[in-house]
């Protein structure tokens, strides 16, 4: 079940919500909704994949039992021992069904054996919810949260419906109060809902678009430079809008219960570096490698080879992380090096240009690593970027290129201007003006019912509705 389907909008979501306010909050404490939450984040998750319900759960009362002994054994040798023995157990899962293939695979190829690949399909989310049982126990090895002794609000924690499957990676410490004790108000209803609506509309009426015309191009005999770049300026507005949409649904159906989920996306293609750009994409996934990995390692408090260590290792992780494919390794290493050239020499160089030169530097990076994150073999990548640049012996432009480019020269534009802050930093401005101030809280029900409405039409028309996160 995914965000942007009718079962989800008109059956799972109003049923749930029904049930969950009706439930009452005895002396204020919401532990019997956390039940309900629980049971409707079950269903959610068995509607697409019933196995491995009970492969979740396991992990969730292993994570459980590992917190006890680590909490009763705090201070000791053993609560480290404990809280490696849970790292690892949480990690086994999501080794054995996203990498085993990967190691069979290049097992086979560099040592001429004939290992049979495991026929297995990946359980949705384990990437995110790994990484969300793990930071719990090792957060309270670290002390800096409590041991959770109800096995049902931990179970809770992880299997939350909103931010299961796709994130954002909401760390423990992050819900861990809102899990004993949540306010639940109108404004806090209204901000959540029309939250949730602006993702929809998100991934509905721009992913949606954009993903059409990258399978166009994928069809197409059309390789010239033009249409090299259509597609990846579309692939490029296509991740972003998917993505930043569905973690604007999660956030906006986790206000809606009570919850504040982290911010995920800071309009990252407004960047003046990678650096700042890290800071602006998929900021809960980068800050769970910051506190986990690399501040594990040494962070950047040892010498500048083991600094070097520490992002190569980061990167290569995080790269390995979106796929089981070299091509994303690749990826992942790719920004390390940048991410190194920027802290040695290339920030104060950045600093000195104007800012236009440093947005294209790093609009252009991002869209070369796009190419690798995209496309899985060495001769694929290699292949397009020479036509990108016009190296293939391809045409400048073609009459097909042309025609998608006039065909989507308006969305182009609207996604463009919508992946800026333009228009949030105009309606803050109008909001300081009483008379705007007013129309424009008038106006916000309005706006919020008629997206609802396109984006459901929308909805019910089109047979295009991937989530290109739920892969990874």
């Amino acid at each position: 079940m995914v965000f942007s389907s009718p079962t989800f909008l008109y059956y799972f979501l109003p049923v749930t919500l029904i049930v969950y306010f009706i439930t009452p909050m005895p002396k204020g404490s919401p532990r019997l909704r956390n039940v309900i939450l629980l049971a409707a984040s079950l269903v959610f998750y068995a509607w697409g994949e019933p196995r491995y319900v009970f492969l979740m759960a396991a992990q969730c009362v292993l994570t459980w039992g590992f917190g006890l002994l680590i909490n009763r054994s705090r201070g000791g040798k053993r609560s480290k021992i404990y809280m490696v023995i849970s790292v690892v157990v949480c990690f086994s899962g999501l080794i054995f069904f996203k990498y085993a293939n990967f190691f069979i695979t290049n097992i086979n190829n560099a040592a001429n054996t004939g290992i049979p690949v495991v026929k297995l399909l990946m359980p949705i989310g384990i990437s995110f919810y790994t990484f969300q049982l793990s930071s719990y126990t090792i957060d309270l090895y670290r002390g800096n949260t409590e041991v959770q002794r109800n096995v049902l609000d931990l179970s809770t924690y992880l299997a939350l419906f909103p931010q299961l499957i796709a994130g954002p990676i909401v760390r423990y410490t992050n819900v861990s109060a809102e899990l004993v004790r949540r306010a639940h108000t109108a404004a806090g209803f209204a901000a959540g809902a029309r939250r949730f609506i602006i993702g929809l509309g998100k991934k509905m009426l721009l992913a949606n678009l954009f993903g059409q015309l990258v399978e166009t191009f994928k069809q197409s005999g059309d390789r010239s430079v033009l249409f090299a770049w259509v597609y990846l300026l579309a692939y490029a507005l296509q991740i972003y809008f998917d993505f930043s949409g569905y973690s604007d649904m999660a956030i906006g159906v986790g206000r809606i219960l009570g919850f504040k989920f982290p911010e995920n996306f800071n309009y990252p293609y407004i960047a003046d570096s990678i650096t700042e750009f890290w800071r602006r994409w998929h900021i809960s996934m980068g800050t769970w490698f910051r506190e986990y990995v690399y501040i594990s390692l040494g962070g950047n408090r040892v010498s500048r080879l083991k600094w070097v260590r520490n992002i190569a290792i980061v990167w290569f992780c995080t790269g390995l992380w979106h796929g089981s494919s070299w091509n994303f390794v690749v990826w992942g290493l790719y920004f390390g090096v940048l991410l190194v050239l920027e802290k040695l020499f290339l920030l104060k160089w950045l600093e000195k240009i104007p800012q236009i030169l440093s947005r294209i530097y790093c609009l252009l990076i991002v869209l070369v690593s796009f190419v690798i994150f995209h496309l899985e073999t060495l001769q694929d990548i290699t292949g397009f970027l020479k036509g990108m640049f016009g190296f293939a012996h391809v045409p400048l432009y073609s009459s097909e290129s042309l025609y998608y480019l006039n065909s989507y020269k308006v969305i182009l534009i609207i996604a463009v201007i919508g992946s800026t802050p333009l228009l949030k930093n105009l309606i803050t401005k109008a909001k300081a003006t009483p008379n705007l101030s007013k129309a424009i809280s008038s106006l916000y029900p309005v706006f919020t019912a008629a997206l609802l409405i396109i984006t459901t039409a929308y909805l019910v028309d089109s047979s295009f509705n991937p989530f290109l996160y739920f892969r990874f």
